[in-house]
């Protein structure tokens, strides 16, 4: 090698030492977002073929978006929960696993720069995003989790950042997931790491990749909610970051389905709500004097995703994974001899909970249930069940487990939870649920909605017990008896039934019980699959789910809110303002 090209090597390396100059003008980046997608993927409904808001129809907006501005001034990235919530994610993270991943097939088509990692990812299990997170790293678009702690090395699990260039500038995607992880999930889960909260690390996270990579431009994206910015939600962090972390111009989050954008004068946030109804957008214009930044502002709204205006074109391409997931979907697994209504669960026993109820206290040694409505207003109607109808009547991967709880601890429980559904009432007029006049964008609520989360409000089965609407908080709950006619007895312990999301912690019910969840192994004396299966299981057995079967008093028992004439009056008030 010649002299002159010794020098331009050692310039050269000493330019990428130094990091690169900014060439002195005008720079717009345009900022696209999506989260809590939950896998509505696809266009069209399994059964009756009906258009919903999808992926396909978010890609015309996306490759408008790009056609305007250039494919080159737009970063795509995501906030996560994506690989759960639908027939499409179920298929191919179970049944065919053979098959490559759709998801990272899909956004390496919509050419997603980066997406953080989301607690109903993490659910999935260790086989299923592994295999999904080296996919996406092939499709260029890395599953980013910087939070995501290993054990054995304390390194990260997955990637803490990206570098992406676009408008002609440098760009730092930094990724966390939920910090909450582990009251939610089991163990087994998420095995190998832990969870640091965002607030905590992420600006030593930001100040290091700065320092390394020197980007023009740094984005967060993290699978977190809002919350109040008080630092006192753990689920919740985006607002805390947003309001004291230096350094970062873009802060992109999800977790709480609550569609919202804000502008400061040196960062913006982006959070497009759920299920594939907005994509939020974001432009970033930047002065750039002396090959120094001088000035930067913000822009950002939310773009109504239209379910008739699918990517034609995408949906062609993904015609035989949709072909595949719905002849998974059309399957027949047995017969239901009556409709089943989630919501008939928010004011007193229903065929829905009194079917949770017999599939927990068919899992031995289970004598007691815990269980509460998963799907917010979902119906399955009457004649031959589907499997696409299972997901309506159990949408998640929840596993079963059997803990030991105390009579005592029993009450208390059912105490807090009732006092997350109801108030206190002594006359015709007064409230009973705890709603509010107050539209509700996480549940797609218009007018009236639930206070608080109705996944939350926990009903009882293999017990006999009131709940007396005109009694304060601790006193409501009254247990006569177990369902079989014994006795119920306080000192005495019981294996109850429960989802694995609440013997993790979720809901707090348990935490409020006093019961110490990370301890929760020294009481679990049973483990079951997914409820979901449990319910294929028992079709397969049985053939039919009949009202007075999974209704039997004897194995159940019987709960209801008294006096009677005072409840009925305001239930049927209630219910008529939640589901008009």
């Amino acid at each position: 090698m010649n002299l002159r090209h010794c020098l331009l090597a050692a310039c050269a390396l000493l330019a990428l030492s130094c990091g690169r100059t900014l060439k002195d003008g005008e720079y717009t980046l345009t900022v696209l977002s999506t989260n809590d997608v939950h896998s509505t993927w696809f266009d069209s409904t399994y059964v009756d073929g009906a258009i919903r808001k999808s992926l396909f129809a978010m890609n015309h907006y996306i490759d408008s978006v790009r056609a305007a501005d250039g494919f080159d001034n737009v970063l795509l990235v995501d906030a996560g929960d994506c690989l759960q919530g639908d027939n499409a994610a179920y298929y191919y993270n179970y049944i065919d696993t053979v098959t490559p991943h759709l998801f990272p097939r899909l956004l390496e088509y919509m050419k997603y720069d980066a997406v953080a990692v989301g607690n109903h990812d993490i659910e999935t299990g260790h086989p299923v995003y592994d295999r999904v997170a080296a996919d996406l790293k092939k499709a260029g678009a890395d599953f980013l989790a910087g939070n995501a702690i290993r054990n054995d090395n304390g390194k990260t699990y997955f990637p803490l950042y990206k570098m992406v260039k676009k408008a002609g500038l440098r760009i730092a995607v930094l990724g966390y997931t939920n910090a909450n992880i582990k009251a939610w999930l089991t163990e087994e889960l998420w095995s190998g790491m832990h969870f640091d909260s965002i607030a905590n690390i992420i600006q030593d996270d930001v100040d290091r990749v700065i320092a390394k990579e020197r980007p023009d431009v740094v984005v967060a994206t993290m699978h977190s909610a809002c919350g109040q910015g008080d630092g006192t939600i753990l689920e919740a962090e985006a607002l805390d970051a947003f309001n004291k972390v230096k350094g970062v111009d873009w802060l992109i989050c999800g977790h709480d389905h609550r569609p919202y954008v804000e502008t400061r004068d040196t960062c913006a946030l982006l959070n497009s709500g759920s299920h594939s109804r907005f994509v939020a957008h974001g432009k970033m214009h930047l002065t750039v004097k002396g090959h120094k930044i001088v000035s930067k502002s913000f822009e950002t709204d939310l773009i109504p995703v239209k379910a008739e205006m699918a990517d034609p074109v995408m949906r062609a391409h993904f015609q035989k994974d949709y072909e595949a997931v719905k002849a998974f979907t059309l399957k027949e697994v047995g017969i239901l001899n009556a409709d089943l209504w989630t919501r008939d669960a928010y004011r007193g026993m229903s065929d829905y909970m009194n079917l949770i109820h017999t599939l927990s206290l068919g899992c031995k040694p289970a004598e007691i249930s815990f269980g509460a409505p998963l799907t917010f207003n979902g119906h399955v109607r009457s004649g031959i069940l589907r499997y696409n109808d299972l997901f309506t009547i159990y949408p998640f991967e929840n596993q079963l487990f059997v803990v030991t709880m105390t009579g005592e601890e029993i009450r208390n429980y059912l105490e807090i939870s009732y006092d997350k559904w109801i108030n206190t009432i002594s006359k015709p007029g007064e409230i009973l649920l705890k709603i509010e006049a107050q539209d509700n964008p996480r549940t797609q609520q218009v007018g009236w909605s639930f206070v608080n989360r109705s996944y939350n409000f926990d009903s009882a089965a293999g017990i006999n017990y009131t709940v007396d609407v005109t009694k304060p908080f601790g006193g409501r709950i009254a247990i006569s008896g177990m369902a079989d006619g014994s006795a119920f007895e306080l000192e005495r312990k019981y294996n109850v039934a429960m989802t694995s999301y609440r013997a993790s912690g979720g809901g707090n019910l348990l935490k409020e019980a006093g019961i110490d969840t990370d301890r929760i192994e020294d009481r679990t004396v049973a483990r079951y699959p997914e409820i979901r299966n449990i319910l294929y299981d028992y079709l397969m057995e049985n053939g039919s789910i009949d009202p007075e079967i999974i209704g039997n008093p004897a194995v159940i028992g019987h709960w209801e809110f008294v006096p009677e004439k005072l409840a009925k009056s305001a239930l049927d008030r209630e219910m008529a303002l939640l589901f008009r």
